[in-house]
């Protein structure tokens, strides 16, 4: 059921795109860390937020 309120639609699409990923261990992490809250290494990168269909 797609969401047709602009705000929830925003509020759900920050939610789900901006975050950070570790290289080493995977877990996701706040957009303004530094280091990964689970194994505590600096070695992040940001989510993939191509849009498209899977392919």
């Amino acid at each position: 059921m797609p969401i047709t309120d602009v705000i929830k639609k925003q509020i759900a699409q920050k939610r789900r795109l901006f975050f950070k990923i570790c290289f080493k261990c995977g877990a996701k992490n706040p957009i303004g860390s530094d280091r990964c809250r689970k194994c505590h290494g600096n070695q992040m990168r940001l989510k993939n937020r191509t849009l498209g269909a899977k392919k």
